[in-house]
């Protein structure tokens, strides 16, 4: 009865990427949110995204969203909105101010995510995001679990080069593997800073093992892309402003949009074989 509940509310969402990794402050976050921008950037598209960080949700900060509240309708909770085709939820419009710990076991979590796949009224939806928390453990295999009922194009896993965070997201992978979870591909994130006066290149974090490059021919992973850093991320992300839409020359906007477009032709290329199938 619950995976059915589960299955007639998302039945209207075509695609589902997941972001993960397994190690924290690699800029997933960061990467859902601009993700999100980009896909809704066409706006014949319907965007959702989807914020299953239960204790660290920065999604409403990154939106532009900080302070907003969850409003409930007949059908349900309904999504924040940016733009008419970009919504938004997240435990973050839960909480009374942004400083609130969320001291939360298991259990409640699960629950909590339930919730927002099964109450939250998306309505149509081309692209489904879900910003995950790092590791590997609970919120991970709640969201996996509960999407089984419907259907999951793949997951987004997002490294930077030194190997302190590849060995985590090998582990993420595993993770993947383990619970048949498509790889859609892995970003290499914080790849290098080009100084925008002397034009040098910088490596603030050298792949001392090969950087995600490396990884990705190693473990017969898509490598989707690298993005560099650019000090302007931040500052959108702090402001709550599209990157892509501040910064549109910049290299890192460059190779944001070619990650994109890549994630687009393989979430279409799943939906024609699905409909071949059928």
């Amino acid at each position: 009865a619950e995976a059915a509940e589960l299955r007639a509310r998302l039945r209207a969402v075509r695609h589902t990427v997941l972001v993960l990794s397994g190690k924290g402050g690699v800029g997933k976050s960061t990467f859902s949110a601009l993700l999100a921008h980009g896909l809704a950037a066409d706006e014949t598209k319907q965007v959702a995204l989807l914020d299953i960080d239960i204790c660290g949700p920065s999604i409403p900060k990154m939106m532009g969203l900080e302070g907003e509240q969850v409003h409930q309708s007949g059908s349900g909770w309904s999504p924040v909105y940016v733009e008419e085709n970009l919504g938004v939820m997240s435990v973050g419009f839960l909480l009374s101010s942004p400083d609130d710990a969320v001291i939360w076991r298991g259990p409640k979590k699960n629950g909590l995510i339930k919730q927002f796949l099964r109450d939250v009224d998306w309505g149509e939806v081309d692209y489904l995001i879900v910003d995950t928390p790092p590791g590997t453990s609970d919120e991970h295999l709640s969201i996996v679990q509960y999407l089984s009922a419907t259907h999951i194009d793949g997951a987004v896993i997002v490294t930077t080069p030194q190997e302190v965070s590849l060995q985590d997201v090998r582990k993420e992978i595993n993770f993947c593997r383990k619970v048949k979870l498509p790889i859609i591909g892995v970003v290499e994130n914080m790849s290098g800073f080009v100084c925008p006066k002397c034009k040098n290149e910088s490596q603030i974090f050298p792949p001392t093992t090969g950087g995600a490059e490396k990884m990705c021919q190693n473990l017969n992973v898509s490598l989707l892309g690298k993005v560099p850093l650019d000090p302007q991320i931040g500052k959108s992300c702090d402001r709550g402003q599209s990157f892509l839409a501040e910064a549109p020359e910049s290299p890192a906007t460059l190779s944001y949009r070619n990650i994109i477009q890549r994630i687009q032709e393989y979430c279409e290329q799943q939906h024609f074989q699905e409909e071949k199938i059928m």
